[in-house]
């Protein structure tokens, strides 16, 4: 595979594993893809960059030059009021697409932020453009990847719209739950990479909220709380928070 990274070491020639073998594929990039197609694919993305905890991938207002698929970790976009304040907008894990704020303006709208250590795999966006009008896959995938960020958009709004805090909880939860499970990872027990004040931010609730309404999922017997690990004992019940809501 081509890269303009130099492999410095045989621990980083493992990270940097190619487009065409990587379990994630499927989740970035479209299926079907014959092995010279891949090949194309393969020498333009640049794999395993690491990114620290704490530390961002791009901030608001600069350039926009590549999308970046998360190959390992979590990630959080967020923008800052103009008092100063943090508005937590997105959680992102492995195998999700981040970057596609900036596609309209070409400059980044947001912060991206490592919630733990973590790697993505840059994909320059000029080169996928030009790749995409050549094979038509890439292409409709991409319409595809923006067209689920819209339709998660509107679940925010309807989270934040129409629904109590207990509510917001619920399908928060169920969400990482159903996005673990499309990982292959558990989707009754997982680690919460965010603090109980991110959740807040993103969900419009407050921080003694967030606290509250999982103590008092515990209490119902719905969920186990040990610190960040949460484990899912009534996934029904949290279902049907939200469908009362829906209905």
């Amino acid at each position: 595979m081509l890269s303009t990274i130099p492999v410095q070491d045989t621990s980083i020639k493992h990270l940097r594993q190619a487009c065409s073998n990587c379990s994630l594929r499927e989740l970035c990039l479209p299926l079907g893809l014959s092995v010279e197609e891949m090949r194309h694919v393969d020498e333009l993305v640049s794999q395993g960059r690491p990114v620290k905890r704490g530390d961002a991938l791009y901030r608001a207002g600069e350039p926009f030059r590549a999308l970046f698929a998360v190959k390992l970790g979590f990630f959080k976009t967020s923008v800052v009021s103009e008092d100063g304040r943090e508005q937590v907008t997105g959680f992102h894990m492995t195998g999700d697409l981040i970057g596609l704020d900036a596609v309209s303006t070409d400059l980044h709208t947001c912060d991206a932020v490592a919630l733990e250590d973590s790697q993505v795999c840059e994909l320059p966006f000029v080169e996928m453009e030009e790749l995409a009008r050549k094979i038509p896959a890439i292409q409709h995938h991409l319409y595809k990847v923006m067209s689920r960020e819209i339709v998660r958009d509107h679940g925010v709004m309807l989270l934040l719209g129409n629904m109590k805090a207990e509510e917001r909880i619920a399908a928060f939860l169920l969400n990482l739950s159903q996005r673990f499970a499309q990982r292959g990872y558990s989707a009754s027990s997982f680690h919460l990479r965010m603090t109980r004040e991110e959740i807040g931010s993103y969900l419009g609730l407050k921080l003694e909220t967030v606290s509250r309404t999982l103590s008092k999922f515990q209490e119902q017997g719905y969920i186990k709380v040990q610190n960040r690990l949460i484990e899912i004992i009534q996934i029904d019940a949290l279902r049907q928070l939200v469908s009362n809501c829906q209905g």
